[in-house]
């Protein structure tokens, strides 16, 4: 599958250093985090220090280099945002627009920010979406049933979801995932709150739906007051998510196709999940025991992210009752 070239966030680069910790190659490190291997290579090249490749201080190198090179012209100015409408109205795609600036304008608006403006005007009631070309189709509304893929009957767009989601402060806002086992033979099922970084893993025979399903509801139904919402991938293993929905009153969200980074923190759980079951790992021979001990050190872990406190710490302040809830092995 060919991989289009995209930014590194910061939780790509978090992932990025504890998978080298673990010895990943740089093909295997670019194949988890879907990107090329060429990224990868370049990654840790650009933005290795004296230490080597540390997270924190390669996002602060990648940032700052981003920002000396950006210029003015290529911002969302006025004019640029009034030249940027007038084509969105003739159906130029964001693709052409930010083609045919660079090439008779000499600078330009990346297609993704030009996507971005598009979406927060219909936020706001406007119907720039509406001139949309989408290859010929007519536009689909983001967030219904035949939105995304195709695949997952009522699947919830992630456009949908509420804001106060993004800002990662609130206690119930959970990223899942499957992280799949040498050959396909078993699976982890990962389920992290973006507020606290707490983790439930869960070891499954198969990624089934009905399997995937019965293992969220189990994990997730005993902290059920602190299940608000919850975002996924597009995989099939998911197509259950309205009964999650109804066992759980928590609506599930879904990222857009090959959008990985919008479910950042859980793509780097996996990372870390990873330490412990590399790649060649397989699942069939562990056992709960094996997972829920590993689900236990990544919650006794203190993470920057929370000033140094464990997730545990974190996730009980919110006053949850986890006397019904095994964190130990």
């Amino acid at each position: 599958m060919a991989k289009g070239y995209r930014h590194l966030t910061y939780e790509d680069r978090c992932q990025i250093f504890a998978l080298m910790k673990s010895g990943m190659s740089y093909a295997d490190i670019a194949r988890q985090l879907n990107v090329d291997k060429g990224t990868i290579s370049r990654e840790i090249r650009r933005n290795s220090g004296d230490g080597g490749y540390i997270y924190q201080q390669a996002h602060d190198l990648s940032e700052d280099r981003r920002h000396e090179a950006s210029s003015t012209p290529s911002k969302m100015t006025p004019e640029v945002i009034e030249l940027i409408e007038e084509k969105i109205r003739a159906q130029w795609s964001p693709e052409q627009i930010s083609g045919w600036m660079q090439r008779n304008l000499g600078y330009s608006v990346s297609h993704e920010r030009i996507y971005l403006h598009i979406w927060r005007d219909k936020k706001l009631g406007g119907d720039l979406y509406k001139h949309l070309r989408h290859k010929g189709k007519k536009y689909t509304s983001r967030g219904k049933s035949n939105a995304g893929r195709g695949v997952i009957p009522g699947r919830m767009d992630i456009d949908e979801r509420p804001l106060v989601v993004n800002d990662k402060k609130r206690i119930g806002d959970w990223e899942l995932d499957t992280i799949i086992g040498k050959n396909h033979k078993g699976a982890i099922v990962s389920m992290v709150d973006r507020a606290s970084k707490y983790t439930k893993l869960v070891l499954v025979p198969d990624k089934t739906s009905g399997t995937v399903t019965s293992a969220i509801t189990g994990a997730l139904q005993p902290l059920k007051p602190f299940v608000l919402t919850m975002t996924a991938d597009n995989g099939k293993e998911f197509a259950g998510h309205q009964e999650l929905t109804q066992v759980l009153e928590a609506t599930v969200y879904f990222a857009k196709p090959y959008h990985s980074w919008e479910r950042g923190l859980n793509e780097h759980t996996n990372g870390l999940v990873r330490q412990y079951f590399p790649k060649k790992t397989a699942f069939d021979s562990l056992s709960p025991d094996d997972v829920q001990t590993v689900e236990f050190l990544l919650n006794s872990r203190p993470r920057k992210a929370l000033d140094f406190q464990t997730p545990i710490e974190v996730f009980r302040r919110a006053n949850v009752d986890l006397s019904s809830v095994a964190l130990q092995s």
